[in-house]
């Protein structure tokens, strides 16, 4: 009995110690964030918008807060296009 409570109590704490890279990967997908305050001082970060229209519409649906560019947000590089000589 002891060594099965120990196998679980194991695996909850191996599961607990497992790092979640998808957080970071969300708060940097979108060049945009949605700032809004919850109330006594908390502040929600939404980043999923593409451009600062989209998250002005949500901001103006109801939820009170302000548009942010995204701290986190790399954009991929661009190719350079060289001209052909003639």
């Amino acid at each position: 009995m002891s060594r099965t409570i120990f196998a679980v109590a194991a695996v909850f704490v191996s599961l607990q110690l497992v790092p979640t890279p998808a957080v970071a990967q969300y708060y940097a997908s979108a060049p945009w964030c949605a700032v809004i305050s919850l109330g006594a001082g908390d502040v929600h970060w939404e980043c999923m918008y593409r451009s600062i229209e989209e998250c002005r519409s949500t901001i103006l649906a109801g939820n009170r807060g302000f548009c942010n560019p995204n701290p986190y947000f790399v954009a991929a590089p661009q190719r350079s296009r060289r001209a052909r000589p003639y």
